[in-house]
């Protein structure tokens, strides 16, 4: 498909106005995007008609593809009958009072509240400032301090970015007052002879050690994802998070989940903390909210949370101009209901899940390149090495992963590189031939910079 504007028009007036993330601008520009231009299903094409298997989700949040007349039925219908109202007022609308009702029917009943953003990275945002109201209202305001990980992320703006641990990050200006980090629980780039349950308790006792550092009277919460997302698709040993659990209980830190990317199914429960078998005080939730079709995050409280707030916090002075926006919300609804009804999560945890699983192990298990692979149900990480057995990673792999990452363009799908490692999480629609179209052309990119690499 190709529209009625040249590709090199479009890519010089995008250089004209757009700053992009994450990239060098001025090479970007000297190379020139591409243009995409359509969606259906796992599959884009850009304005030359080429085709590829977006492997990633967009970023990580279509979870029902491109090209779902449901979802957007929903928004044209709601643009006609009220395309826009506020929160503020004393007002509200049957939209967002609907939405939070089917919620919280998929969420753990321990949880009751929402207050809606725009984004991942402003529900991060919220939550620094709900948690310290909360402790504010118990007669604790010291409690201000937030715990994090390093190569954890958590957005891009201010104190979304302070929450993270990217530290290239904050070296353009993003750290803030009364933020600290803890290692990730990254077993495969550890040094020493440690069993991965061993290391799991090692990396979660950092929490303790550094709660008993700060002070346990001021420390307000431990933020983190269920597995790290754009750090790697990293997963924790199974002993991780029963241990910071127990942590984050024994000095009445409040724990919150970043389930921005993990959440609506992508592990094959509803939420990935599920999946770990932990429980939350906190949800931070976005992408799969509306499966990327218009914007929509927000902060899911538990009912202790929530109850101190309204019982006993009087005013909030907090809001947002579009939060629990109409719209959003009624392609929300859509896309909750699709996701429940037609057994999407199911599926991805009893059938298409530990397909790609199965499939990953099977053809890339032996890889040259390859020293380990990690996920679960639509959600996956290759681990690049030069010695599986010693766990000696490449002294070069940004490199190495970066050209995977090009040649993977080249050959017709799109996944991610991360540091080290090669990921994806294909649509929660993906078909068992989507899914084979996913492995096969990551393989052909992997063997072409094996050979390029010499590893082949």
């Amino acid at each position: 498909m190709t529209t009625s504007r040249e590709t090199r028009d479009y890519q010089a007036a995008d250089a004209a106005h757009h700053i992009h993330a994450f990239v060098d601008q001025k090479a970007l520009n000297d190379e020139g995007p591409r243009v995409m231009v359509r969606g259906d299903r796992l599959h884009l094409w850009d304005n030359d008609g080429r085709r590829y298997l977006d492997g990633m989700s967009g970023l990580w949040c279509t979870n029902l593809g491109y090209g779902r007349k449901d979802l957007n039925a929903a928004a044209s219908r709601q643009l006609e009958q009220l395309p826009y109202y506020n929160m503020f007022f004393h007002t509200t609308h049957p939209q967002v009072i609907e939405l939070s009702e089917l919620l919280f029917s998929l969420l753990p009943g321990h949880y009751s509240h929402a207050i809606y953003t725009n984004s991942g990275s402003e529900a991060n945002e919220v939550l620094i400032r709900t948690v310290r109201r909360y402790w504010q209202v118990l007669g604790k305001p010291e409690k201000k301090i937030m715990i994090g990980r390093w190569n954890g992320y958590h957005g891009s703006t201010l104190a979304a970015t302070a929450l993270g641990g990217m530290k290239f990050m904050h070296e353009m200006g993003g750290m803030i007052p009364d933020i600290a980090h803890i290692d990730e629980p990254y077993f495969f780039a550890h040094e020493g002879n440690l069993t991965p349950a061993e290391f799991g308790l090692r990396a979660a006792q950092q929490l303790e050690a550094k709660i008993l550092e700060l002070g346990a009277d001021k420390v307000a919460g431990f933020i983190a994802e269920p597995f790290q997302g754009a750090g790697g698709m990293i997963f924790p040993p199974e002993s991780y998070w029963p241990e910071i659990q127990r942590i984050c209980r024994k000095y009445d830190v409040l724990l919150c989940a970043d389930e921005v990317i993990g959440g609506f199914g992508r592990t094959g429960e509803w939420f990935a903390h599920e999946y770990f078998g932990f429980e939350p005080d906190t949800l931070s939730i976005a992408k799969g909210l509306t499966s990327g079709y218009i914007p929509m995050g927000g902060l899911i409280l538990s009912k202790k949370m929530a109850d101190v707030l309204v019982e006993q916090g009087g005013v909030f002075a907090h809001g947002l101009t579009y939060s629990g926006h109409p719209v959003a919300a009624a392609v929300a609804i859509a896309n909750l209901k699709a996701l429940r009804d037609e057994g999407v999560v199911t599926r991805v945890k009893d059938d298409i899940g530990p397909y790609l699983q199965q499939c990953l192990r099977e053809v890339f298990g032996n890889h040259p390149l390859v020293g380990d692979i990690q996920g679960t149900g639509m959600v996956a990480a290759l681990q690049l090495a030069e010695d599986k057995a010693t766990r000696k990673r490449f002294a070069n792999e940004n490199d190495i992963a970066w050209r995977c990452r090009t040649i993977g363009f080249e050959e017709g799908v799109i996944i991610r590189s991360t540091l080290g490692r090669m990921i994806m999480a294909p649509a929660l629609i993906a078909s068992r031939e989507e899914i084979d179209e996913l492995v096969g052309k990551t393989l052909k990119a992997l063997d072409r910079t094996a050979q390029e690499y010499g590893r082949l």
